[in-house]
C-alpha cells in the first residue's frame, strides 16, 4: 500500500502548524506511519493463515477468527491513520482559498495567507478538535472490538460449526502485544499534543484580545481626560475674557453688568 499521499499531506500541514503542531506531525510520521509500514504491516501480514485451532472441522477456524478479530488490526490502524490525518486538510484548503482569493482580486488581502489568525484560526481549532475526537473514538472502538488492549496467547471458541469448545492459538502474540502497546501509546501522545496545542492557541489569543481591549480602554480614558481638560480650559478662558471686558467698563456699568452676569 502506497502512503505517499499521506506523507505529502503531513508535509503540507507542517508549513502552517505551530511548534506543538510540528511535533504532532513528527510523531505521526515517524512513530506511526513509518512503524506501520516498516514493521507492523509485516507482522500482521499472514495473521489469518497463522491462526490455528486444535480441530480440523471445516469452517471452524474461519468462524473463530472472524469472532475474535472482526476487523484486522493492521487495516484498523490504516483506517485510523487516514481518518485522523484528514481534518488537517481543512487548514490546507483554507490557506489555498486565501491564496486563490488574493489571485482573483489581484491584490494583497492578507499579510500572510498561512498565518493562523482570523478565520484560519477558527479552522485550525476545529481541525484540532476533530483530530482529538477521532483519536479518542478509535481508541474506544478498538477497546470495544477486542475487549481491551491485549493479544491473548490462547482463545477458546464454541461457535458453530465447531462441535465443542476448541482452543485456538494466535501467532507471535508477544511481538504483536509490544507493537500494540507502542501504537496505543503514540495515539495517546497525539491526543495530549492536540489538547496542548488547542489550549496554547486559545490562551494565546485570549491574552491578545484582552490586551487589545485594555489598550482601547486606556486610549478611551485618555481621550475623555483630554476632552474634560479642554472643556475646563475653554471655560476658564471664557471667564477671563468676560472679566476683562467687564473691568474696561465704567464703574456704574460694571455694577450693572455684574448683576446680569451668569457667573455671579
Amino acid at each position: 500500500m502506497s502512503w505517499v499521499f499521506l506523507r505529502d499531506l503531513l508535509s503540507g500541514v507542517n508549513k502552517y502548524s505551530t511548534g506543538i503542531g510540528r511535533i504532532w506531525v513528527a510523531v505521526v510520521f515517524l512513530f506511526r506511519l513509518l512503524l506501520y509500514v516498516a514493521a507492523a504491516e509485516n507482522i500482521w501480514k499472514h495473521e489469518h493463515d497463522e491462526f490455528e485451532c486444535n480441530i480440523k472441522q471445516p469452517g471452524c477456524e474461519n468462524v473463530c477468527f472472524d469472532h475474535f478479530f472482526p476487523v484486522s488490526h493492521i487495516r484498523f490502524w490504516a483506517l485510523q491513520l487516514i481518518i485522523v490525518s484528514t481534518p488537517s486538510l481543512l487548514v490546507v484548503f483554507h490557506v489555498a482559498y486565501r491564496e486563490n482569493r488574493e489571485k482573483n482580486h489581484n491584490q494583497k488581502l492578507y499579510k500572510n495567507p498561512g498565518k493562523i489568525d482570523g478565520g484560519l484560526l477558527c479552522t485550525y481549532l476545529i481541525s484540532l478538535i476533530l483530530k482529538t475526537g477521532l483519536e479518542i473514538f478509535f481508541l474506544v472502538l478498538f477497546y470495544k472490538l477486542y475487549n481491551g488492549f491485549k493479544i491473548p496467547h490462547l482463545v477458546k471458541c464454541d461457535i458453530k460449526p465447531c462441535p465443542n469448545t476448541v482452543d485456538c492459538y494466535i501467532s507471535k502474540p508477544t511481538e504483536k502485544m509490544i507493537f500494540l502497546c507502542f501504537l496505543v501509546a503514540t495515539s495517546c501522545l497525539c491526543i495530549v499534543l492536540n489538547l496542548s496545542e488547542l489550549s496554547y492557541l486559545m490562551f494565546k489569543y485570549s491574552i491578545k484580545c484582552y490586551l487589545k481591549r485594555h489598550v482601547k480602554k486606556q486610549q478611551g480614558s485618555k481621550g475623555n481626560c483630554c476632552e474634560s481638560e479642554l472643556i475646563r480650559h475653554n471655560r476658564a478662558a471664557a471667564a477671563g475674557r468676560l472679566h476683562n471686558s467687564s473691568s474696561s467698563l465704567p464703574l456704574n456699568m460694571q455694577d450693572e453688568h455684574e448683576k446680569h452676569s451668569p457667573l455671579t
